[in-house]
């Protein structure tokens, strides 16, 4: 099968593509830069010379399949650059699909799709989108996934799909656990509300094994929470994350409420004052560390076919492998 994958020099996008490759698929992957060139093809993948703003149906010409994994992620920024990134990158990478005659667009996207500051508690699919929502990232993503499944249409040959992973761990990260690390071993790491929330989580290598079923499998324009079996709290889940790179983390922890106040407060500086790099805290960083997000993955089950293929041991030992290396 010949696929077109967005983000491939990221986590997400650079696990499915070796996994890809490895199972003899002919991938393609934007690339921006000559530094992307060299991961995609390290990865076995072809690298293609385009962004999500310039990329057209001559880029894909030929896939069959497009997995969108490319996104603006980041907890601080202009809120633009989520606008452009997350809805106006799916937009076109949506319409260059169609025009090249792709046959599946799986889109990547994530359960902050939901929110809006509040906790989630067993939550299905079935659950509403956030547009409304005060946090960028939340809000973009929810009208990128709301414009992906818009554009399902079966009849004419073109279908969409939606995976929306928790907590993506594993092998690879370079964002979540790195930063992690670098607050605990300089002393800046706090627990919020003593890292009681309960979360699920998606291991990375479960992940792309639900990405390789939506290449087949799953019905047209659903959305499917991609689901590592059980829930934990956030600090026993980061703990272990921790441990397995050798780290221990302390007990400091500050109160919920102090920490959206200094969220919004230190977002209020760095705005009002034009400061450079990213403030100590943002809103969004604080409600994640104390908000309840368990999810339900059923749907992903009867449809996809999915049951993790990696319990959150077995992952925890494969992140310590791949970190003593």
């Amino acid at each position: 099968m010949k696929i077109f994958i967005t983000g491939a020099s990221g986590f997400v996008g650079g696990a499915t593509t070796r996994r890809l490759v490895a199972a003899g698929h002919d991938v393609y992957a934007m690339s921006r830069s000559p530094k992307s060139d060299a991961l995609i093809s390290a990865l076995g993948g072809e690298p293609v010379r385009c962004d999500l703003e310039s990329v057209a149906a001559a880029h894909l010409n030929g896939c069959e399949v497009v997995i969108h994994a490319a996104a603006f992620v980041e907890a601080w920024g202009d809120v633009d650059a989520w606008e452009c990134a997350n809805v106006g990158g799916t937009r076109q990478m949506l319409k260059a699909a169609r025009e090249a005659g792709v046959k599946r667009f799986i889109h990547i996207g994530t359960e902050a799709a939901l929110v809006h500051g509040q906790d989630l508690h067993e939550v299905d699919e079935s659950y509403p989108l956030a547009f409304d929502s005060p946090y960028p990232y939340c809000s973009t993503k929810a009208r990128a996934e709301q414009a992906v499944r818009e554009a399902n249409d079966p009849a004419g040959g073109f279908t969409t799909l939606v995976l929306r992973p928790r907590f993506i761990w594993g092998p690879g990260d370079a964002t979540l656990l790195p930063v992690i690390l670098k607050m605990a071993k300089s002393g800046r790491w706090s627990w919020i509300d003593e890292g009681r929330a309960l979360t699920s989580t998606t291991y990375i290598g479960n992940l792309v094994q639900a990405i390789e079923l939506a290449l087949t499998a799953g019905k047209p324009g659903e959305a499917y929470f991609i689901l590592d079996e059980g829930e934990r709290s956030l600090r026993e889940m980061i703990s272990a994350m921790a441990a397995a790179a050798g780290v221990t983390l302390g007990d400091k922890s500050i109160p919920g409420w102090l920490a959206a106040l200094v969220g919004a407060g230190s977002e209020w500086l760095w705005r009002s004052f034009s400061l450079t790099g990213e403030p100590p805290l943002t809103r969004h960083a604080a409600m994640v560390m104390r908000r309840e997000c368990t999810l339900v993955g059923a749907k992903a089950k009867a449809d996809l076919g999915y049951v993790p293929a990696v319990t959150v041991e077995q992952g925890l030992r494969l992140l310590g492998e791949s970190l003593a290396r």
